[in-house]
């Protein structure tokens, strides 16, 4: 279990896990449909096996270029501590299960299982002819609190949307910074990223541009529901923490990229949430 704990990176569903329980409890108290701990149990199912999925079938799709990456040749399956055999295996088990955990939910989630799994395991292939794969990716977590929503409710609505469009221009944004410490790599293999296509001053500037457009998108709930202080000061702190990862990374310094990528990033998504859920009950 802790192999593939490991191969998953289980501990970066601290990213998108906190705005899936937003979009669960926005959906409770903004609608008539009541709290249901069966409905939050198989909400976190599906978001543990969706994930698990997601990183299983990227570990196996890339295994040959990690392999050839000195950054990613420590990786479970280059270095010999899971199979390809055993991790194509363990992605069909999460998808298979997602899928059927969706069925308890509502039709609707049952519908869209397939395309959530086909935006969140396409992402692996991206990188092979596209620029525009970090965004891609944004888009796989950015399913969260809207997929959340419609547990509850079996149907869409515009302020979960918000929240999707935040997590989208968020994730893209920093995964770009990450993606700052594979550029030459990347051109070597001839693979597609934003600092291989941009370089790293001008990845950065567009980093920021999403981050800037993340912070719009948490603000725009305020004008279609009630909020209260806290959830304006989960606004301010989250924009401090995209601003002062910024300040982290530089374009002739990637020392700090994976204290800014891991810890900044967990950090915001886990208070903002917090924030946000004590706003809804006080």
């Amino acid at each position: 279990m802790k192999k593939y704990l490991s191969l998953v990176t289980f501990s970066h569903t601290i990213f998108a896990m906190p705005f899936a329980f937003i979009g669960f409890f926005l959906a409770v108290t903004t609608t008539n449909h009541p709290f249901v701990w069966q409905k939050l149990v198989m909400m976190v199912l599906c978001m543990v096996f969706a994930r698990n999925s997601a990183m299983a079938f990227n570990r196996w799709l890339d295994r040959d270029i990690d392999a050839q990456n000195p950054r990613t040749k420590v990786r479970d399956i280059p270095a010999g501590r899971i199979t390809p055999a055993s991790a194509l295996t363990f992605t069909l088990i999460n998808c298979a299960l997602f899928i059927a955990t969706t069925w308890f939910i509502n039709r609707l989630c049952f519908y869209l299982s397939p395309v959530a799994l086909l935006v969140v395991l396409g992402y692996s292939a991206t990188k092979r002819f596209t620029a525009l794969c970090h965004l891609v990716l944004g888009l796989g977590l950015s399913l969260a609190p809207i997929g959340a929503y419609l547990v509850v409710t079996g149907e869409f609505a515009l302020l979960p949307i918000f929240f999707s469009l935040a997590v989208l221009c968020w994730v893209s944004g920093f995964d770009i910074i990450y993606a700052l410490q594979d550029e030459d790599f990347d051109r070597s293999q001839h693979l597609h990223s934003i600092p291989a296509y941009l370089g790293k001053v001008n990845a950065l500037r567009l980093s920021t541009f999403l981050h800037v457009l993340s912070a719009l998108f948490i603000v725009m709930p305020v004008f279609y529901t009630n909020v209260g202080v806290l959830y304006y000061i989960g606004i301010v702190f989250f924009c401090a923490m995209l601003i002062y990862q910024h300040l982290l990374v530089k374009p002739n310094d990637l020392s700090r990229v994976n204290f800014a990528f891991m810890t900044t990033n967990g950090i915001a998504s886990v208070v903002f949430a917090v924030l946000f859920l004590l706003d809804r009950m006080f």
